[in-house]
This record gives structure tokens, sequence and C-alpha cells, in this order.
């Protein structure tokens, strides 16, 4: 019998598929996400990491007192949950509610639970939790088939819309529950059981000798590799292979959006961007990652680092979002980043993050921790609402009307809703933060043979394992992002050296400095190593230059050509209408950009004039419009993730210049 916090069951190197071996049995996994077996880094997971206090520790606060009780009640009512009950019963499909897909939505409540119950032990979300594995375990046929749309009489047949009925990625999201449950020391869950019996059938399904094909929604890749790495099991891992490998050879039905629309148009290995679905498209690369990662494929690694290079250089939003189509839900071409248009997706974001971890695990370059850094506070802070009973599923950079309120007690039918909404019919947002927050802690460091490296800065405590079983413990203290300074502090000592490392975010060009052992040196953007013989009580402080400041976009956005953006730190600032009085007024500003922007009374503000609009007619003239004598006064902003917590508003983040 397995443990408590272990993974691997069978140890055998993977010869015929070139695998590296799992984590060997009785190896402490510490609730980490993601446990690769031959990174460059070694996760720290929420065993390890404890987010105290600051931005980050709020949101954790936030998502276990309010984000998952609301969940839990939204999932409940819209009957998305009383399906599996339904399943039970025989009343399907009269009685089923809610999308094709609305099974992953308890499963992700699921894992969020889980990862929430690793972080910090609660009886009674203990008892909630078991309450409804329950109901959900009850539901699985004798064969480990499990999903209440597809499969009994008046349903279509099993497997019978690949394309867009989701049902591996249904399983998938059911898996990472049960990776979840398993790596928070409990391998012996009823979850884990039903996740290994419904990943058992697809096993056979979809098989060397079975299906060959693939679904719509890629996800089942990673969660085969994490199971894999739970467990041991072969099979899982070459399934995983067989489903990356097939994708690309127009293994599934043309769609209107076409193939691209999720990745079967070209193989992995041939791809040169991120295209189509955008969450598909970031989903699957992170199952290819993972894969690559234990079969020791570096084409592989190489193939989708090269995407992500092109897709973060033409196809991302200052804010880190990914997402240009609303029709789609998909990447536009390069360049083609309208602000107002911008999906840029919550769970894009999210899936972003999840990649760009994996990314990072595997190569080490901080540009990937810079990228998860803009993502998480720029996406992920900016869907929940200060109460965290609401979210955004989009993220426009560009409002131009106020928009109505919500319904409080109906699910929005509209993913672009002009306020957060408290939920949607297709929810899958909600529950994605909901996991990602309560996880949240295994993306802050890493450690390896050498050291302990932090790649975010949260207040809080990072405990890390070096070689011989040498303890580190670090106590972090920052108010980041409201200053720029980072303290970290060694509370443990060791008699032989070992290198702390510490991430100087891209965005910090000029003025970042390292303090440490009595001298203060400039550093540069990248990674600053200090290696030394620590004792408890050493310091090092990392000073990040905070002033506001405009970022210019790329001359081949043409949507903004002539715009300039303010950020300050990582923070993604923006105008709202709700601090410029007027109702078109936000429209109506131009920056002067040979001004920089500055703090006031603890807000940032830039110099702007208001520029008077023609009259409604014809559009087009022969000449300019007449812009009169501007009037300057200082504006102030808001960071982008604050942004419609104060009621119906306008918003901009990219302002024209004068």
């Amino acid at each position: 019998m397995m443990t408590s916090e272990t993974v691997g069951l069978d140890e055998a190197h993977m010869q015929d598929t070139g695998a590296h071996e799992p984590p060997a049995h009785g190896t402490p996994t510490r609730g980490r996400p993601v446990v690769p077996s031959r990174a460059r880094l070694r996760p720290l997971g929420t065993r390890d990491v404890r987010l105290t206090g600051g931005h980050w520790g709020e949101f954790q606060e936030r998502n276990r007192r309010a984000v998952l009780p609301h969940v839990e009640h939204w999932v409940e009512r819209t009957g998305w949950l009383g399906n599996f009950d339904a399943a039970r019963a025989g009343r399907l499909p009269a009685d089923r509610r809610g999308r094709e897909f609305s099974d992953s939505e308890v499963y992700k409540l699921l894992e969020a639970m889980a990862w929430e119950l690793g972080r910090e032990p609660d009886p009674e979300l203990e008892d909630r939790f078991h309450e409804i594995v329950a109901r959900v375990a009850a539901a699985q046929e004798p064969d480990g088939y499990l999903n209440t749309k597809f499969g009994r009489p008046g349903q279509g047949p099993r497997w019978s819309d690949l394309e867009m009925g989701h049902e591996l990625y249904c399983v998938g999201h059911l898996v990472q529950a049960a990776v979840a449950r398993a790596r928070t020391g409990h391998p012996d869950d009823l979850l884990v059981r039903v996740a290994r019996r419904a990943a058992d059938l697809v096993c056979a399904e979809f098989g060397p000798d079975g299906r060959g094909t693939v679904d719509g929604h890629p996800e089942i890749e990673s969660a085969l590799v994490e199971l894999y790495r739970v467990t041991g099991e072969r099979r899982y891992l070459e399934q995983a292979r067989l489903f990356v490998e097939r994708r690309g050879h127009h293994v599934l039905d043309e769609i209107e959006f076409g193939r691209e629309y999720f990745q079967d148009d070209v193989p992995a290995r041939d791809a040169h961007v991120f295209r189509g679905h955008a969450v598909r498209a970031v989903y699957l690369a992170a199952g290819q990652v993972d894969l690559a990662d234990e079969t020791g494929d570096d084409a592989l690694l190489a193939a989708v680092a090269r995407q992500w290079r092109h897709t973060v250089a033409a196809r991302t939003y200052l804010t880190g979002g990914m997402g240009a189509r609303h029709q789609d839900e998909a990447f536009a071409e390069d360049f083609a980043l309208p602000p107002d248009r911008a999906y840029s997706e919550t769970c894009a974001g999210i899936g972003s993050v999840m990649l760009a971890w994996r990314l990072l695990l595997a190569e080490g370059d901080p540009a990937y921790a810079d990228l998860i850094e803009r993502t998480l506070f720029n996406v992920v802070s900016t869907s929940p609402s200060a109460d965290g009973r609401a979210f955004f599923y989009t993220n426009t950079l560009h409002r131009r009307e106020l928009g109505a309120v919500p319904a409080a007690d109906e699910p929005s039918p509209r993913a672009s809703s002009s306020l957060r909404a408290p939920w949607f019919e297709v929810s899958c947002c909600p529950t994605n933060l909901a996991r990602t927050l309560a996880s949240l802690a295994a993306y802050v460091a890493t450690s390896d043979d050498e050291g302990v490296q932090l790649h975010q800065y949260a207040e809080g405590t990072v405990e890390g394992r070096l070689p011989g079983g040498r303890g580190v413990r670090l106590v972090v203290t920052t108010r980041y992002p409201a200053d720029g300074e980072v303290r970290v502090r060694v509370d443990s000592d060791d008699e032989r050296p070992w290198t702390l490392s510490l991430r100087v975010p891209a965005w910090a060009r000029d003025g970042a400095t390292l303090t440490a052992g009595g001298t203060t040196r400039p550093v540069a953007p990248g990674t600053v190593a200090e290696r030394r013989t620590w004792r408890r009580g050493d310091e090092v402080v990392l000073s990040l230059p905070m002033a506001p400041r405009f970022t210019h976009p790329d001359p081949r956005i043409d949507a903004v050509r002539g715009c300039v953006a303010v950020e300050r730190g990582p923070l993604v600032l923006a105008v709202e209408s709700v601090d410029v009085p007027g109702l078109d007024a936000v429209d109506r500003l131009r920056v002067d950009p040979a001004v920089p922007p500055e703090v006031v009374d603890g807000r940032v503000v830039v110099r702007c004039a208001r520029v008077a609009l023609p009259e409604p007619g014809w559009p087009y003239r022969h000449d300019p419009a007449p812009v009169g004598a501007p009037e300057f006064e200082d504006v102030p902003l808001v960071p982008y993730h604050e942004w419609a917590n104060r009621g119906p508003s306008t918003m901009r983040v990219w302002l024209p210049a004068i």
C-alpha cells in the first residue's frame, strides 16, 4: 500500500518508449501539481511554500473563504453536480442540465478542494469533498466509463462526438483532481480509484489497437502523464504519447473554424506558433512538455519552446492575455491584437501559466517566470471580484460602454460580460481560477543540486531540500508589488555552501540592486545568484525599481499604433471612467508622452489633455479634424486587475498620445 505523500508503484524503466523512471516509491511529492522526472529545476510544492500575506496570500484566503463555496453553490444550483445523481438513478437524459462539458466543472472544483485541503486541513471542507466524490463515484459504470452526457439510452453513443463532445477532456480533469488528492497525502482515496478506472478504460479504447484518434479539446495528455508519475503505470504515459503523436494528422473531422481550432492541422514538431482555440493550444503544449520530459524527447520540447517564443513575441497581449478572436476563442494572426476585441480568456491565462511553469522547470530560463508573473498579476488577478463571488471570463483591454450589471441569480449567457458575473452558462473560468489559486504556492520556487531559486515574490516561507537531505528554510518579507523591496532571510544553518538565486524581472532594466553581506550592487534582468555558507539570520534584499513607466507597442500592432500604456512593476495600469467625469471622457483623453507618469498621493497619474470629438455624422474627412489648444490635467490610473470593482465603467489600457 502506498504511504501518505508518495508516488510510484512501478519503477521499471520504460525502455520501449524511452521514458525515464517516475519518482521512486516513497518519494514525497509535497503538494506539487507537476513532478517532472528529468527537468533542470525541481518544483517546491504547497507543503514547501506557504503564502502568509500580501497580494497572493490575500487571494488564497479569498479563494478559501469565498470562491470555493461560491463555485460549490453554483454547480449544485445549476444541476451540474445533480447530473451525477440523475445518472445513478437512471434519470438521464431527461434530467441532465448544462453543456456537454459540465462534468469537468465538478472535477475542477474537486481538484481545488484537494489542493486547499492539502494546504490547510479543514474538517468541514473535507466532509463536503467526500460527499461530492461519493456522488460522482456512484455514477461510474462497471467498466469505468463516467460521463453524464453520453452513453445511455436517449443519449449519443460513447465517443461519438470527439470533435466537440469533450468526453476525454472531462476524463482529464477527473484525473487531475485525483492527482491533486494523491499528492496531498491520499493516494488510496476513492477519487483516485475512480479516476484510475476511467483512465484504464481510455487506454483500452484508445490504445495502439483501439480508436486512432484524439479529443477535440486537449487536456487529458497532461493528466495521463501526471497519473503515470503518481502511479508508475506505463500504460498512462504510452497513451499520452499516442494522443500527442496522433494530433495534427487530420484524425478529427473538419469544422467551420478549421482543424487548427483543435490543433489537428499540423503535427507538433512542424508547428512554429500556437494557433486555433487558445485554451486548447496551451493545454496541448503543456501536455507535450510533460511527455517530452518523461520520454527524453528533446525535439518535442524544443518545438514547444519555439512555438512559445513566437507566440509571446507576436500573439500575446501586454497583460499576458492570449486569444484575440471572439468567434472561436482563438489566436489571431501575428500582431493582430486589438485591445477592444481582446478575448484573453481567463482559462487561457491559466493554461499559459501551466505551460510556462513546465518550460521553466525544463529549461530554467527566467523569461518563462516573467510571463508567469505578468499573467498572474494582470489576467488571473483580474478575473475575480473583490469579494470573490463574481468573475470575468474574458479580459478586454478597452471597454467603450458602461454595460449592464449581470443578474445576480442567473448564469450569464455572455462570456464577454461588461462586468464580472456571478456565474456563466459556460463556467470553466471560475472553477479553473479556484484550482489555480488553491495550488498557487507551488509556482513560486524551485531547487536543484546547487540551491534554491525564487521565481515569484510573495510574503511567506520557503523550505527546500539539497542533496544529502540538507534542509533550507527561507522567510520572505515583502509588500510586492506595492513596493519593490524583497527581503529574504535564511532561517536554517548549513556547514556547506549553497546558492540562493532570485529572478530580476525583464522590466527592471534600470535601478535594480541586490544587497548581500553588507554590500549593495546593481543587478541586471535575468537571474542573480548568491553562493555562500549561509547562517541563520543572513539576509539578502532585492530592490526593484517601481517608478511608473510608459510602454510603447510594437509598430506592427496596428490597433494601438500611436498609443502608450503605463506599467508599474509587474502591474499594467488603466484609466477608468469612475476617475474621469464624463460619459465619453476616457476616449477623449490624449497622453503627453513627454511627461513621465508619476506617483501622487499613492496613485499613479499621467498628464493628459481632453480633445473635442467631432459631431456625429460621416466619420471621414479630407483633412485632419481640428483638435484645439490642449488643456492638460493629471489623470489617475488604477491597476488593471482592479478595474470594474466600483460599478459600471468604461476603461482603456492603451492611451493615444497627443
